[in-house]
């Protein structure tokens, strides 16, 4: 039986960090500014780093009167008014890490967020800006002429770009994995408490759980997985010494999210695309993998639906589908110095038994399970051998691999030259991509957190029978993984993950009750607003491996693009080609100095002096691994041993001591996610909380013409888009608006002026479809020739909006079918009128109705006010009495339940 659990949320929210001569002091507190953590930084220590977390929860009145006593112990003169011995150096929203290159350390804070996405009321945020505080007194310090060198490289590193936190979700794991913590047993939960009790070094941590009884809340914390983790190298030196609320674990990626509407009814379509930090680098320095089966370029991305108007992981509707691109699992690179466009291909080291394929997939067994499909997308057929080259190792390391597993675990290989098909005129590429997609998505299945509606159960489609996956009590788990790859793991790989995407997606709506078919088309508005969110991925992706955007898109395969868009693609091969060729060596220091595979150290060479830096991504080419795997047995026997299952998803003993398990009060805000997110006990405002805006299928898809079926499912006209209708007027709607300006509009202007502000209309971006420019419209004048043409441009909307032409005569009958609706009409009032007279007059040809009800004073004449109960009465009279000044005295629940809030809050 599921317990109630809940994910804890972090209680350092908001900071401040205070400076003196001698310390640093990091004031911290939760969103409501009700419990507060200090962290003391030593600053006389040249070069190490000496930091004090007393472990202790303030109140407000505390923390306010720490900080005036330590304002006024660090005043140069006792009793000084003029100069404060504390100054209020920065406001922050969260602690990056520390740093240090030849010098002192240096402390990493976000300064600016901006809210990107919302999952069952737990808030995703980017970062928009940081700030790099040194931390040693420039009495203490010790310069080094290197240092501000290694300051820029590490800056490099944009952290206003693409990087994203979460206060209470944990972004390194699924959604799968995230809500399969949740649903833990709960004699596994007690046991685990009681365990972290006996273990906890924090004297507060489970202060007040005797008081509290069997009426608490299990909150849950699950370690971060720390291959998507970027700064968890940052933060490694304080994660012993600090409260685990002061670490903020960071993803680099994508995260996106739309509304999808329908009828009413918002869904949330989010995108999030974790990048590996290990072997991360760009394009062409970083191919392959490295010696632990890390490869270049890994992207693990999910997509997640949710019922938005339920927002709770326990009562709400949440579905994800879980996908991963990346590099071919061998020893593989190309060297840039040639300048060529497409470097020649060479395998660096020969791996006969597969060990790097081995160890990267058993990686993906353990996070994912079976089966791991791999959709291989590089050319087959070459005049010269090129890609084919990776084709075939692939595919004799897949070979070796698969001997020794067993049968129904094995490893499927699809090979598909896609750049071959899209050549041919004869064959459809997204069509075959979609043929793939099926069989891919029916034998991984998806994640659900309910089980089947009753509807699917009574009229089961032919394709919901076949799904793969893992059925439970509580909904479907996905089970395995599709691994796509080309050669960049750009271009081809996002069309193709799309394809894959959409296909999940119509599954995905199916469960949720939301279409009666598991199957979407291109051109409705859900697919278009899918397809604008994957365009985004791809591009912020492409970006950061590649240097430039996406060259070719869903609709390049589509073969719909239009002609300019040959133009910006030649523009974004060049500027890949110019990012490749002269500032991807400085990315890729920049990197290697953040992530800490690369730490300066006094005496040895500068990251600038090293040749290469292969030597710091293989580590077994520093010194000797303790063990070497296998060649037959090359999976880890517990891994094996509970497929199809992910091994990270099994509850086991392994497993939960990754967790962290409390118990708390059923009102504690570190559990409470509606007070978090709507913050009703403060005043707040429209545009700090609902700030997210995002793409809407109704307002940015959904055609503006009235009379439009409003479904987002429904196949429309390329040109019948809200986004094209809003780009481009048509010559009907630009008569209508001449005619309503022509009374009230100046005299026409000069040609010159015409043609400059028709431009610049048509360069703007119009946000509403029936938006009236603020511009005076420029009228043509017309001659009497030119009338009739202008008055059936204006009669012909009507026709196709409402299906009919006011200017033509009614049929007789339509117009015999109104008289009779006019007379019945009529003859109902009446009869409501002289209920208990029987209608005498009565017009021929109007049928004689007989009520079968009979209503005294309610009906659609008359209505009797609806009857109040005395307690009703009673309630609206002391609110009355009490706008006056007059209170009633508090009862017993009442005082009870007041004493108990207080409590609760504020002791």
């Amino acid at each position: 039986m599921p317990s109630a659990a809940a994910p804890i949320i972090s209680s350092v929210q908001k900071l401040v960090l205070y400076e003196t001569r001698a310390r640093y002091f990091l004031v911290g507190s939760n969103n409501a500014e009700t419990k507060y953590r200090v962290l003391k930084i030593d600053r006389t220590e040249p070069k190490d780093l000496v930091i004090i977390d007393d472990r202790h929860v303030y109140t407000q009145q505390e923390v306010r009167e720490l900080l005036g006593r330590l304002d006024l112990g660090n005043r140069t003169k006792m009793g000084q008014k003029g100069s404060s011995g504390l100054f209020r150096a920065v406001s922050a929203f969260g602690v990056v890490g520390f740093v240090r290159f030849l010098e002192g350390y240096y402390i990493v804070l976000i300064t600016k967020r901006r809210k990107m996405a919302d999952i069952g009321g737990h808030a995703i945020y980017k970062v928009e800006d940081t700030n790099m505080i040194y931390i040693p007194n420039d009495s203490v310090r010790v310069t080094h002429p290197d240092e501000a060198r290694y300051l820029r490289i590490f800056q490099n590193v944009d952290l206003s770009s693409n990087f994203y936190f979460s206060y209470s979700y944990d972004l390194s794991h699924s959604l799968q994995y995230n809500l399969t913590v949740l649903r833990m047993p709960l004699e596994m939960l007690k046991s685990e408490t009681t365990q972290n009790r006996q273990e906890s070094f924090d004297i507060f941590e489970d202060e007040g759980l005797i008081t509290q009884g069997g009426s608490g809340v299990f909150g849950i914390c699950s370690e971060p997985y720390m291959k998507y983790v970027w700064n968890g190298e940052l933060l490694d030196i304080i994660k012993n010494t600090v409260h685990r609320d002061w670490l903020l674990y960071i993803i680099h990626g994508f995260c996106g999210q739309s509304k999808l509407l329908i009828y009413g009814r918002p869904v949330y379509v989010t995108l999030i695309a974790r990048r590996s930090s290990k072997f991360a680098g760009t394009r062409f320095l970083k191919r392959g993998a490295n010696c632990e089966g890390d490869v270049a370029n890994e992207v693990e991305t999910e997509q997640i639906l949710c019922d938005a108007s339920v927002m709770s992981f326990t009562a709400g509707s949440y579905s994800s589908y879980v996908q991963v691109r990346g590099s071919v699992p061998l020893y593989w690179s190309q060297d840039i110095s040639t300048m060529m466009p497409k470097p020649p291909i060479t395998l660096d080291q020969a791996d006969p038994f597969a060990h790097v394929a081995a160890l990267h997939f058993d990686q993906m067994f353990q996070r994912f399970g079976s089966p791991i499909i791999i959709l291989n997308l590089v050319k087959e057929r070459e005049k010269r051998k090129h890609e084919r080259i990776l084709s075939e190792e692939l595919v004799a390391a897949v070979t070796y691999l698969n001997q020794f597993l067993p049968p129904e675990h094995t490893i499927v290989y699809i090979p598909w030259d896609m750049a071959k098909y899209t050549k041919s005129k004869l064959c459809n590429v997204l069509d075959r991509l979609n043929v793939i997609a099926e069989s891919v998505v029916k034998k991984t299945g998806f994640f659900v957190n309910r089980p089947d509606s009753y509807c699917s159960i009574l009229r089961p489609d032919e394709k919901w029978n076949e799904l793969g996956g893992c059925v439970i009590p509580t909904g479907r788990l996905q089970t395995g993984i599709l691994r796509t790859n080309c050669v960049d793991c750009l271009d081809r790989t996002n069309t193709a993950q799309f394809m894959v995407g959409k296909c999940a997606l119509a599954y995905q709506l199916y469960s949720l009750g939301l279409i009666d078919k598991p199957n979407l088309q291109f051109d409705t508005d859900a697919v278009r607003l899918f397809e604008e969110l994957y365009e985004d991925h791809g591009d912020t992706l492409s970006l950061q491996y590649g240097g430039s955007q996406l060259v070719h898109r869903v609709k390049t395969y589509r073969k719909i693009a239009p002609w300019t868009q040959h133009s910006k693609d030649i523009m974004q091969t060049l500027s890949r080609y110019y990012s490749n060729a002269f500032s991807d060596a400085d990315r890729q220091d920049s990197i290697n100095l953040f992530l800490g595979v690369f730490h300066p150290t006094e005496g040895k060479p500068h990251l600038w002096e090293l040749p290469t830096d292969f030597y710091l991504h293989h580590k077994n080419t520093m010194r000797l691994l303790p063990t070497r795997r296998s060649y037959t047995y090359w999976w880890t026997p517990e891994v094996i041993k509970h497929l199809p299952l992910p091994y990270d998803e099994v509850i086991c003993a392994v497993n939960l001591k990754k967790l962290i398990v409390k118990k708390f009060h059923k009102y504690e805000e570190e559990i409470d996610i509606h007070n978090e997110f709507f913050r009703p006990y403060e005043l707040s405002s429209f545009d700090d909380t609902f700030c997210l805006a995002m793409t809407s299928s109704a307002r940015d898809f959904m055609p503006k013409t009235v009379g439009i079926d409003p479904s987002p499912f429904t196949v429309r006209k390329p040109d019948e888009t809200g986004k094209s209708v809003l780009g481009n007027k048509s010559n009907r709607e630009e008569a209508v608006l001449q005619r309503k300006t022509a009374a009230s509009a100046p005299p026409p202007p000069s040609e010159e002026a015409v043609s400059s502000s028709s431009e610049d209309d048509s360069g703007t971006d119009r946000e509403e479809e029936g938006s009236v420019s603020q511009r005076s419209t420029p009228v043509k004048m017309t001659d009497a020739g030119d009338s009739a043409k202008v008055t059936e441009n204006v009669v012909q909307p009507m026709k196709e909006l409402y299906g009919i032409n006011l200017s033509d005569g009614l049929s007789e009958e339509d117009f015999s079918i109104y008289s009779r609706f006019v007379q019945l009409g009529q003859s109902q009032h009446k009869q409501d009128k002289n209920s208990q007279q029987p209608c005498s007059r009565c017009s021929d040809g109007v049928i004689k109705l007989t009520p079968i009800s009979a209503f005294s004073q309610d009906n659609i004449y008359e209505v009797q006010p609806p009857r109040v109960d005395r307690k009703s009465t009673e309630i609206f009279q002391a609110h009355i009495q009490a706008s006056q000044g007059i209170m009633q005295p508090l009862g017993k629940e009442d005082s009870s339940m007041y004493r108990e809030y207080i409590r609760n809050r504020y002791l």
